[in-house]
């Protein structure tokens, strides 16, 4: 039953539950090394979670990578969001750095991405960002909506966007807030306010069928307003809702 229970705990049921377990559960837990992968068209992803998690004891119950941990062994986690997965090890002796040799990165040095995000270990805290590019085209888009955008659509429009609001990301969209309401000025318009940034974040429940009190439960939207949904292109994300 416990295997049951731990093998529950590898498929995420949303991007937000998703970057938070890797913040959460995987880099904030010290497993710095990963390797990404995507599953196949026409296989069953259910047959690549119990491969690998077998492979590589991604299933063990919290004491066993206790002990494991205090023997020098490295522990592995397994999460995977619709088709993509992510493997994460911390330090020690594991298969894992054999048979996944040369596609491993350390967050610690190369950031690990995806929806979007950007996630990192530095001086031993993880940081969870916008990533770069995906931030360079959403700044030009506000900046390019700036003017022909009223501001209580531009403030819907930041509020609905499609980031949970880590520190970092904060930090981010009060700078994207600052440089749109610099444009708005030079142009003689009010300024958007910077309550528009949602300062909360929601804590999700990442698996289905679980209860676990600690990952809290999915929040509903702070704004009243249908969430921006997740595209892998962010400017095509962001236009749309610009079109409405």
């Amino acid at each position: 039953m416990g295997v049951a229970m731990e093998e529950t705990r590898l498929v995420t049921t949303s991007l937000e539950g998703f970057i938070q377990q890797v913040a959460v559960a995987c880099i904030g837990k010290g497993y710095f090394y990963y390797v990404t992968g995507r599953v196949p068209e026409g296989k069953d992803p259910r047959s690549i979670d119990r491969k690998l998690a077998e492979r590589y004891g991604a299933t063990l119950s919290k004491w066993s990578r206790y002990r494991r941990k205090r023997g020098g062994h490295a522990n592995v986690r397994y999460l995977r969001h619709e088709r993509f997965f992510v493997l994460f090890a911390t330090d020690g002796v594991s298969p894992f750095f054999h048979h996944e040799a040369g596609l491993i990165r350390d967050c610690r040095r190369e950031p690990f991405k995806y929806g979007g995000y950007s996630l990192s270990s530095k001086a031993g805290r993880v940081c969870v960002r916008i990533e770069r590019e995906q931030y360079n085209v959403l700044k030009a888009v506000f900046l390019e909506l700036a003017l022909r955008r009223s501001p209580e659509r531009l403030e819907r429009m930041i509020s609905n966007l499609p980031f949970e609001p880590y520190a970092p990301v904060r930090r981010q969209l009060l700078g994207l807030v600052r440089s749109v309401n610099a444009v708005r000025k030079a142009a003689g318009l009010a300024p958007l306010p910077y309550e528009c940034v949602r300062m909360k974040r929601r804590i999700v429940r990442p698996f289905a069928g679980t209860d676990d009190s600690a990952e809290g439960s999915r929040g509903e939207s702070e704004t009243g307003e249908t969430p921006v949904e997740v595209q892998p292109d962010l400017a095509r994300a962001t236009a749309s809702r610009a079109a409405l």
